[in-house]
């Protein structure tokens, strides 16, 4: 990073294109957020209808989840490269192009091999989407605010799993699972359409977020660790949520939706309230994150067995966590040692590899255990990131003789 380049992102304070336009492509881009996470989710909620309309075993079906998965991860940094040259408002447009394509596909697939193939392409707009989209909805404001619509973008996230696979789930029950994909290629289309026509060009540079305002090898580092710490923890109860409600906590099956319903309300919450602070004070807000997330796992192990208690700490559990990735995305392109769309894409495969661990490890432990035990191995791995973070902030006060909160 040049002397000009930082000193342009330092001093860099009014907005660089009419904000009315940037809220507007802002919403684009939450929609196309989660349009691509409730694509990636939504095999989950329709196992049992696609399993027996396609003759295969719902494991076999779960298995266009984890592929997914991979290809976002082996994807991201070289479509990243590979279209750096490109206006960042064509390349969004084009990867929610490519998800009203990839559920268009799915929903007319004429069997299993066609619908991988269908999500495999689907995967592709996503892995570029991720690597992408932070850097170029944080360009559309101010310096002073960017954490806040970085959180506000997260919006789209957040909704995905509270009313996108429910709703999906829903459709495809009352009219079949293609129609469920076919309602949310037209809602991809729309945004497509909108980010097109609203997204501005911004020169990546000019706005300062072309590369990191504060690189540092080291704590990129930290915060990929940090990452694949908490995700593994945390996606281990997620996975098993629903299991952990039923045998542990001892809810009828009836109350699940509204059980998982309040869980996404607490973490729509979550992401709504780190934008009041993810400004200013970026690494305490994980800090104290990753310290709710820790308690509520502790709380679901310890007392998940009294409904009240199992209530309270499902709550805690979606508040903590749906707070902690914006924080994350903001802080990588702070720290970015290079350019802030390789270090997106990185923690983008960092992000689906803890998923995946945490998916696997959590059936390990529900294995060989019991589903009790998962949310304590998982508070271990959500802790260990705590300790990590609070050494590194530690680090980090010592070398440069400031107070905490000016961190």
């Amino acid at each position: 990073m040049t002397a000009n380049s930082s000193a342009a992102a330092a001093t860099f304070a009014a907005p660089p294109v009419d904000q009315r336009r940037a809220a507007v492509a802002l919403i684009a881009l939450s929609v196309s957020a989660f349009t691509f996470v409730t694509a990636e989710n939504l095999p989950g909620g329709l196992l049992t209808l696609i399993a027996p309309d396609l003759g295969r075993s719902t494991s076999e079906v779960g298995l266009l989840v984890s592929a997914y998965a991979a290809v976002v991860v082996l994807a991201s940094l070289p479509l990243s490269r590979l279209t750096r040259r490109f206006p960042r408002r064509w390349v969004l447009a084009a990867t929610t192009a490519v998800c009203t394509v990839g559920t268009l596909w799915s929903a007319v697939a004429i069997g299993y091999g066609d619908l991988m193939a269908a999500r495999m392409v689907t995967a592709l707009g996503q892995a570029l989407f991720w690597s992408v989209v932070t850097p170029a909805a944080a360009s559309l404001f101010a310096p002073a605010v960017r954490g806040k619509m970085i959180a506000r973008l997260a919006i789209g996230n957040s909704l995905a799993p509270l009313l996108g696979v429910p709703l999906g789930t829903f459709v495809g029950q009352q009219a079949g699972w293609r129609t469920a994909f076919l309602v949310f290629s037209a809602v991809s289309l729309l945004a497509c359409l909108a980010m097109a026509i609203a997204m501005p060009d911004v020169d990546a540079e000019q706005s300062g977020t072309a590369r990191g305002t504060h690189p540092s090898m080291r704590r990129f580092v930290v915060l990929m660790v940090v990452t694949v710490l908490l995700v593994t923890g945390g996606f281990m109860m997620i996975t098993f949520v629903t299991q952990f409600l039923l045998e542990t906590a001892g809810f009828p099956d009836r109350y699940l939706s509204a059980l998982l319903l309040g869980q996404g309300a607490a973490g729509l919450t979550g992401t709504l309230l780190i934008g009041q602070v993810l400004d200013r004070r970026p690494w305490q807000t994980v800090l104290v994150a990753l310290g709710l997330l820790t308690a509520a796992l502790v709380l679901l192990w310890g007392l998940g067995h009294v409904p009240a208690i199992a209530l309270v700490g499902l709550a805690l559990f979606g508040l903590a966590f749906s707070a902690i990735p914006p924080a994350l995305s903001f802080l990588s392109m702070q720290v970015a040692p290079g350019a802030t769309e390789s270090a997106t894409a990185i923690s983008s495969s960092v992000f689906n590899i803890g998923i995946g661990g945490g998916a696997a490890l959590g059936a390990l432990v529900v294995a060989t255990v019991g589903v009790g035990t998962v949310p304590l191995v998982g508070a271990f791995f959500v802790l260990a990131g705590l300790v990590v973070v609070a050494v590194d902030v530690r680090l980090a006060t010592r070398r440069a003789g400031l107070p905490h909160a000016d961190l």
